[in-house]
């Protein structure tokens, strides 16, 4: 409270209602799984689009894990699913790496090279078979007059009008430049030249990337160690840009271009050129569960994340630890997300009956069968199938968001149509939907005219009261909003003032809920109450420190079974 101790007159902010609960996204997913190129550990990335996805873990392509000589386990099923959650809705998305290296761990350098006894290095800045590429460094010359303008570290080349060897000078200031100490003549001669080089590299989308403009000096700000070096100045050039450049410590810019180019024979020769080929990158051994489980610590500080997959993971041989995995993942206390599994491929009913029986969790839901696609790498001519087989977590995920999206997460996520499907890898009847359904797992199925369709909407839970996606999906929504919009509280007098604060802020939450037609009731009374009072604490709360509010919701069931009875009548019966 303010002091008083000069006369006059105060004027003061205060506040007469209570702080108010916002809701928390919940379409934000996140995906765990091999990929071509790109970062492993550290905090990922929101993508916005498969562009994205594209441009920092690469495309399409298969890849080569150790020992596989198998399609189904080589499919690049990271981006097919990328591909498919975005086309289905999807909007906001993590993508955490998961690489085995042969060696043990997740780390490991792909592919390098070396130059000039190894005074340049440059070597693949992520691993995968992907880091196999070539490194094109190119001299440009441009002739100047206009030396006194060139920033520290610039290099020279002054040719002699009649012939003769070339000077190469380099500046430590601007202006300033010399020639193993022998100062250079100002004006300049005729034939200066400023020497810079351009890098030509792959980048992950499998487009070019070109960096003009770098320098052989430590000193000048496109220095070629520090623009390309293995932590450069801009974060998109760290995941963007397949290469890292490591300098020796005794170059100087006239070694460092010799040790690159040699000589230059001058402006009327070809360009001077030096290709970096790289080489025994590769896409380490079939990941097990604990590569999974360490991409999928990369999620956990990442607080705007609902929806987790690792899709295509059922095709590896700890596939059911992966799934263990993540489901502890999402369990953790406070983590507000459920996970999307898959099975494996080409299952029939009672395969799909023995993988659901060794999960139970309302935080997880469990989709079959896999998804038949476009194969975006077939060509004409080309013996690449036409079409390729997708797991459903990707889909489904996207699915979620557009859901919530358009309809709110207390709606069953289903009844959806599933875009970008060709069709089913098995059509799943009306018969086999009667076994699965009840055991929790949820079909996508086709329906003439109505086409492809996501048919279920169960956790894979054996509790009764939450045995529906969008019931365990809406209490997390509520838990989560609640959890961040009442912090404020942490630390105030737990008294009559502090809990009536906190019943009003709630309150009106949950009205708000009522009102856009998330709550089961006919009034607000009937669709929540709220208690925040002595008969929710006792003596002993209040001594240790516990402000306890009770709060309870009727929350919406989806309309799985939607029942007509029908029967005859005489034509006076009454009505």
């Amino acid at each position: 409270m303010p002091e008083y101790l000069a006369p006059g007159v105060y004027v003061e902010e205060t506040s007469f209602r209570s702080p108010s609960i916002e809701g928390v996204g919940t379409s934000t997913a996140a995906f765990a799984g091999p990929t071509l190129t790109g970062p492993v550990g550290g905090t990922p990335e929101l993508l916005t689009s498969f562009g994205d996805f594209a441009n920092i873990y690469g495309g399409f392509d298969n890849l080569a894990l150790t020992g596989n000589s198998s399609d189904a386990k080589n499919r690049n099923f990271m981006a097919l699913s990328v591909k498919a959650f975005f086309d289905n809705g999807g909007s906001m998305l993590y993508v955490s790496r998961v690489f085995a290296a042969k060696g043990g761990g997740s780390g490991g350098v792909a592919a390098g090279g070396t130059v000039s006894d190894s005074d340049v290095a440059v070597t693949a800045r992520f691993p995968g078979f992907y880091g196999n590429l070539n490194v094109t460094a190119t001299l440009v010359p441009a002739k100047t007059q206009n030396v006194g303008s060139l920033p520290p570290g610039s290099m020279l080349a002054v040719v002699p009008g009649g012939g003769g060897a070339i000077t190469y000078y380099t500046n430590g200031t601007t202006g300033s430049f010399s020639s193993a100490g022998t100062p250079l003549t100002l004006p300049p001669p005729t034939g200066t030249y400023v020497l810079t080089m351009r890098l030509t590299v792959n980048g992950a989308a499998g487009t070019p990337l070109v960096y003009d403009g770098l320098g052989f000096d430590a000193a000048n700000p496109n220095y070629l160690g520090s623009m390309l070096g293995a932590v450069p100045p801009r974060r998109l050039d760290a995941l963007q840009n397949q290469v890292a450049f490591t300098i020796g410590k005794n170059l100087t810019a006239i070694t460092l271009f010799g040790a690159l180019f040699g000589t230059w024979a001058g402006p009327s020769a070809p360009a001077a050129t030096k290709t970096f080929t790289l080489a025994n990158g590769d896409d380490g051994n079939e990941p097990a569960s604990l590569n999974y489980d360490a991409a999928l610590q990369c999620f956990e500080a990442l607080e705007d994340i609902a929806i987790v997959a690792a899709p295509g993971s059922s095709v590896f041989g700890d596939s059911q630890a992966i799934i263990n995995g993540l489901i502890t993942h999402v369990s953790r206390q406070r983590a507000y997300r459920v996970a999307v599994l898959d099975t494996p491929p080409n299952q029939i009913a009672s395969d799909n009956e023995n993988v659901r029986s060794q999960i139970d969790s309302s935080y997880a839901a469990l989709y079959v069968p896999w998804v038949i696609t476009a194969n975006p790498l077939a060509q004409s001519g080309t013996s690449t199938p036409g079409e390729v087989s997708v797991p459903p977590s990707g889909f489904v995920a996207g699915i979620y968001a557009r859901s919530d999206e358009n309809n709110g997460v207390s709606k069953a996520p289903a009844n959806e149509v599933v875009l970008g499907a060709l069709r089913f890898e098995r059509d799943i009847t009306f018969a086999e939907q009667g076994l699965l359904n009840p055991l929790g797992i949820n079909c996508m199925r086709s329906f003439p005219n109505r086409g492809y369709r996501l048919w279920g909407a169960r956790t894979a839970s054996s509790d009764s009261e939450f045995k529906y996606v969008n019931v365990r999906r809406y209490l997390i929504y509520l838990e989560h909003s609640i959890d961040n919009s009442t912090q404020w509280a942490v630390f105030e007098n737990n008294g009559p003032a502090l809990w009536a604060r906190v019943k009003e802020a709630i309150d009106s939450f949950l009205f708000n809920e009522f009102t856009e037609g998330n709550l089961l009731g006919s009034s607000p009374t009937e669709a929540y109450f709220v208690r925040c009072d002595r008969t929710t604490m006792t003596q002993n709360d209040l001594d240790n420190g516990r402000m306890i509010c009770l709060i309870g919701v009727a929350l919406l069931k989806p309309a799985e079974f939607v029942i007509f009875r029908i029967g005859q009548m005489t034509a006076n019966a009454p009505q």
